[in-house]
């Protein structure tokens, strides 16, 4: 409860959520009668915590419904750090697919990618939500997958491209994982303040491909899971105040490697242009949805690493490059110049075959954890 008060006092820094009642109770805008205990940050509303719930669970479904992210019997993985996305996306799935019979069987897939004093912490929430929600659990490692863990690469490797590291394997742990599991569909929970970072960051980085599909709500590519995000049009604090009046269990400690995360100054920039204009968050969301790419312009087709299989636009998937430097004790050589590296990388893979393939495991554990 402390890290969720904590969670709280740092929005509240941000923006007010709550209503001031030393001059006078205001009364909630859907005029219930009730007084309202929290103004939106999203609409500028003023609401009491049932007609809170209320439109934060309708507004979720609506965007389910809209986008027919979900058929009747899917099997569907929820990807579950513990934090506090994550945790509310897991609640609301439960909540919803009950209240509206979607006809849904639901489990949580969660990575332990080897962060001691963050990601050991954190899974101990996952598997509080396990037994709390009814939804049964399965936890994948990179250890397992790789050979790797995250303290040891970062010993290596150093801060400073750590999120590059993570961010690739983490993908690819999750996809493997959910192929494992053998589902239909993957949930994550990237609200809309992430989106939005992402196309900032897309188009600060002139990264055309990513560009065009970071706003999908639903992606997928020939061969691999569909992934989608119910919590596209969601702000990032309306989660956690539903967290906080939930009292929902949830893990609020940031991960001790990314403060220099290059996503953090994107954040600060959005941030700011909040304060000045509330839809910014929503307005940038629209913006990427409307960007297009001109005719005659070249954009990478999926294929298979030749490597270990999986879904890549390069002959050499990204996480093959990366766990090749790493073992071969030079860090930096998937980072940057990534074309030049992985066209070696393939002439390599066709000269000598797949001896020398780095050690992506196939996680072929039965999954009868359940």
């Amino acid at each position: 409860m402390l890290r969720v008060l904590h969670a709280m006092k740092e929005e509240e820094s941000e923006v007010s959520c709550n209503v001031d009642y030393r001059i006078m109770p205001v009364k909630c805008n859907t005029k219930c009668g009730r007084n309202a205990v929290l103004k939106r940050p999203k609409t500028g509303d003023a609401l009491c915590k049932e007609c809170f719930f209320w439109a934060f669970e309708e507004e979720v479904h609506h965007t389910i419904t809209a986008a027919n992210l979900f058929s009747p019997g899917d099997y569907v993985a929820i990807a579950a750090s513990g934090g506090k996305d994550s945790t509310v996306l897991a609640y609301i799935m439960k909540l919803l697919n009950d209240r509206y019979n979607y006809g849904l069987k639901l489990v949580l897939l969660s990575v332990d990618e080897g962060i001691t004093g963050y990601r050991d912490d954190s899974l101990e929430t996952v598997k509080r939500n396990e037994q709390q929600y009814g939804i049964p659990l399965k936890i994948l490692s990179y250890n397992e997958l790789y050979g790797w863990t995250m303290d040891r690469i970062v010993e290596q490797a150093g801060r400073k491209n750590n999120c590059t590291f993570c961010g690739v394997f983490r993908r690819q742990a999750l996809d493997r994982g959910a192929a494992l599991l053998k589902v239909d569909k993957i949930v994550t929970g990237h609200n809309a303040d992430d989106i939005a970072e992402t196309v900032l960051m897309n188009i600060l980085r002139g990264d055309i491909a990513r560009l065009q599909r970071c706003t999908a709500i639903v992606t997928d590519s020939e061969g691999s899971i569909p992934r989608s995000k119910p919590f596209k049009y969601t702000y990032e604090k309306e989660i956690v105040m539903y967290a906080y009046f939930k009292r929902l269990d949830y893990f609020s400690t940031e991960c001790i490697y990314s403060p220099n995360a290059y996503r953090g100054h994107a954040r600060a920039f959005l941030k700011d242009l909040e304060k000045i204009r509330a839809t910014s968050i929503i307005d940038v969301i629209h913006s990427g949805e409307c960007l297009a790419v001109r005719e005659g312009v070249k954009l990478p087709s999926p294929s298979t690493c030749t490597r270990c299989g999986h879904i890549s636009s390069q002959p050499v998937c990204k996480a093959c490059v990366l766990l090749e430097g790493l073992n071969k004790g030079k860090p930096r050589l998937g980072i940057g110049k990534s074309s030049k590296v992985r066209e070696r990388l393939g002439d390599t893979v066709s000269n000598s075959g797949e001896g020398n393939a780095p050690h992506i495991s196939q996680a072929n554990n039965s999954a009868h954890d359940f």
